[in-house]
């Protein structure tokens, strides 16, 4: 299983994902490292997102921006029934 055996390849060519049979050493790090940049960006633009989120009309039914709208913790705004 698996292809055979490793064969000889150029070693003059250059490529982006790291040519043949590739395993860093450091590649667990490199992810966890990535992910937490990701992750933090993300934090970021979510809470510069929700603290400037404003509705201009009350839902009808609870939506998932209620959890953390500040309209809605305040109280300033709350769901309007169906007439």
């Amino acid at each position: 299983m698996g292809g055979g055996a490793r064969y000889p390849y150029p070693k003059n060519v250059w490529t982006p994902s790291g040519g043949w049979w590739t395993n860093p050493s450091n590649w667990m790090m490199n992810t966890a490292i990535c992910t937490a940049g990701a992750l933090a960006v993300t934090y970021v633009t979510w809470n510069y997102s929700a603290d400037r989120e404003q509705r201009h009309n009350a839902p009808r039914k609870p939506i998932p921006s209620m959890l953390w709208a500040r309209q809605f913790k305040s109280g300033e705004m709350k769901i309007e029934p169906d007439p």
